[in-house]
């Protein structure tokens, strides 16, 4: 499933309003996240977000923060092209390559990640996705996986090590 490109601005600070008739396949699914392609200025970026309908107005909104808004380079009264996507993937984010490999060495932290809810799976995906360099990735999983079998689930604190 996919939507037809539109063009869109900031509605605030941090947010974007999607048009009814551009996500009603996806709300009669029930698939309120998405992946996302957005496009200015011949510079193209790709990521997934949720988008909630508003219990006010009925309009759909996602978030739309500083960083994807720095990524593409757009400002308050920029308008941009965009396009939704049916999330496909398992977790609704992107897994470093880092992370994969660290649960596919510690099956016990693999199995207690798994049973953690969708937004904590994804938080600590974000958390270990954040890092730059490889290296801090694997160093900042294996702390994961560490306090996750201690019983560490906090996922602010589940990289400082214990």
């Amino acid at each position: 499933m996919k939507s037809k490109k539109f063009t869109v601005g900031l509605l605030d600070q941090f947010h974007i309003s999607i048009p009814e008739k551009i996500f009603k396949s996806f709300a009669e699914a029930k698939q309120n996240r998405v992946k996302v392609v957005a496009t200015f200025k011949n510079k193209t970026i790709h990521f997934y977000a949720a988008i909630k309908k508003d219990k006010n107005t009925g309009d759909y909104k996602m978030m739309f923060g500083k960083r994807l808004q720095k990524e593409l380079n757009i400002f308050q009264n920029d308008y941009f092209e965009m396009q939704l996507f049916e999330d496909t993937s398992k977790y609704g984010v992107d897994v470093p390559e880092e992370l994969d490999a660290v649960f596919l060495s510690d099956y016990e932290a693999f199995k207690i990640f798994e049973n953690l809810t969708p937004g904590k799976k994804r938080s600590i995906i974000y958390a270990i996705s954040r890092y730059k360099n490889s290296q801090t990735k694997i160093d900042k999983s294996l702390i994961m996986c560490e306090n996750l079998k201690r019983g560490h689930l906090n996922p602010y604190s589940i990289l400082k090590p214990q």
